[in-house]
């Protein structure tokens, strides 16, 4: 199914179209999300992309490394750093399969990245619900690429962690 006539976008700057690439990127995020699914960690993925080369690739971490902090955002996040040497990623777009939580937002903010891209939205947790002031003034936000994947992909994974419990 092609993703593009039903993309969802929204952007502080009020962008109406969006970069072909970010159908790229978010696939990648996907593929990490799918390595966290088959460790049994929630599938989300995520890719820091500095002048249209990954940086960084991450998936939640949460269970593996009992720490609630581990999401693959804030992984991300700790690695793009670390590859460019500091704390700014004002020049990096980070895409992630789903609406970042309010955590993640805050240090998306403090990093000043300079693009976020989201797949699905996330209505129970996400950080447009509770602090959609907390990213950075000048992140651009784009949402709703590949979302209906980005949301199957989430689906199953607690069709299936339920269906174990029964």
């Amino acid at each position: 199914m092609n993703n593009t006539n039903c993309v969802a976008i929204y952007s502080k700057k009020y962008n109406t179209s969006f970069d072909m690439d970010d159908n790229y990127y978010m696939k990648m995020a996907l593929q990490e999300a799918q390595v966290a699914f088959e460790a049994g960690e929630v599938p989300v993925g995520a890719v820091v992309v500095c002048k249209d080369r990954i940086i960084a690739r991450a998936h939640n971490l949460t269970e593996t490394l009992t720490d609630v902090t581990a999401h693959a955002e804030m992984q991300a996040i700790t690695a793009a750093s670390s590859v460019l040497g500091g704390k700014y990623l004002n020049e990096c777009t980070l895409y992630v399969t789903v609406e970042p939580c309010v955590m993640c937002a805050g240090a998306i903010g403090w990093s000043q990245m300079g693009k976020l891209v989201y797949g699905a939205s996330d209505e129970k947790r996400g950080y447009t619900q509770f602090a959609p002031k907390a990213l950075h003034p000048k992140t651009t936000v784009v949402s709703g690429i590949m979302a209906i994947e980005c949301g199957e992909l989430m689906k199953n994974f607690f069709v299936s962690k339920r269906a174990r419990l029964n």
